[in-house]
């Protein structure tokens, strides 16, 4: 995002406070700034929230509020402090913060109610990939979104989840690994790097007809059952699978270090808690077990 020169912040007072934040919150975000002349903390905090009302270039408007000439505005909003700064959007207050707080901070605050560009382009990509199943175009503006801000996660997680439903697991896999270690214990990301397991599971496994005559033909073949399950999973089959890897637990739970067990649990994390199956079989486990 580039720096510009300092936009100086609208004066407002209890005549126009309803037009300019208020009615105008619906149009654009609208930062208020309470504070007074006399307060130093204040004079600290201006040029920072200047400074990012001309960053983000008019994607949402900075205004003040003098709180020894308004102190009925004040009253009204629960100012017990300053300076306290308060965010409207739609016409109703949605965040606020009190105090100098040090830049960071206040870009956070800002970043929350404003998309950054990075942003932006993330939610454009989201909106093309789910009305459109444009996956391409998605891609290349998610990769506009990560080159402007590295930092984006939820950009690489998006990233991760096209190149999965589209079969290209290389690329999927280097982006969840790309993820910090506190991204990857999200919910999100842990559900896709279970699908990814399963994926990569069923790209390895053996022909289904052959593994059908395997285990015809040998019953504890564990092997054949486990890539079975995998490509059941792989199909949409998840009974299916989760009949083959719950034989594996129950004839044998050293396989593979808890083979079956293990792939049970990814298979419930693709599933996520609501689907059906996944309590149905979690009982199954639990009596398989003990």
């Amino acid at each position: 995002m580039s720096t510009g020169p300092a936009t100086r912040a609208i004066a407002v007072n209890q005549a126009n406070f309803r037009d300019i934040v208020i009615e105008g919150s619906r149009k654009l975000p609208v930062v208020v700034d309470f504070w007074a002349p006399w307060c130093a903390p204040c004079r600290a905090l201006a040029p920072v929230l200047e400074q990012l009302a001309a960053e983000y270039s008019g994607r949402f408007t900075l205004v003040k509020v003098n709180t020894d000439e308004n102190p009925g505005l004040a009253g009204e909003y629960g100012v017990r402090g300053i300076p306290n700064v308060k965010a409207f959007v739609n016409g109703e207050l949605v965040d606020e913060f009190s105090g100098a707080l040090p830049q960071p901070l206040v870009r956070r605050f800002i970043e929350r109610l404003v998309p950054s560009p990075a942003e932006e382009l993330r939610r454009q990509a989201a909106a093309l990939y789910r009305e459109r199943a444009d996956a391409e175009g998605a891609l290349a503006l998610l990769a506009r979104a990560v080159e402007l801000d590295p930092g984006n996660e939820v950009a690489r997680l998006d990233q991760a989840e096209i190149y999965l439903d589209s079969g290209r697991l290389a690329q999927a896999r280097a982006a969840l690994d790309s993820l910090s270690g506190r991204m990857q214990l999200e919910k999100r990301a842990a559900t896709l790097a279970a699908r990814l397991a399963l994926a990569e599971g069923a790209a390895r496994a053996a022909d289904e007809t052959e593994l059908e005559r395997r285990i015809a033909a040998d019953a504890g073949d564990l092997e054949a059952r486990l890539e079975l399950a995998y490509r059941r999973a792989a199909d949409g089959r998840y009974r299916d699978a989760l009949d083959q890897l719950l034989e594996i637990v129950r004839r044998d739970r050293k396989f593979r270090d808890d083979a079956g067990r293990r792939t049970m649990l990814q298979l419930f994390a693709a599933l996520g808690p609501d689907h059906p199956l996944v309590p149905e079989y979690r009982r199954r486990l639990a009596g398989a077990m003990y």
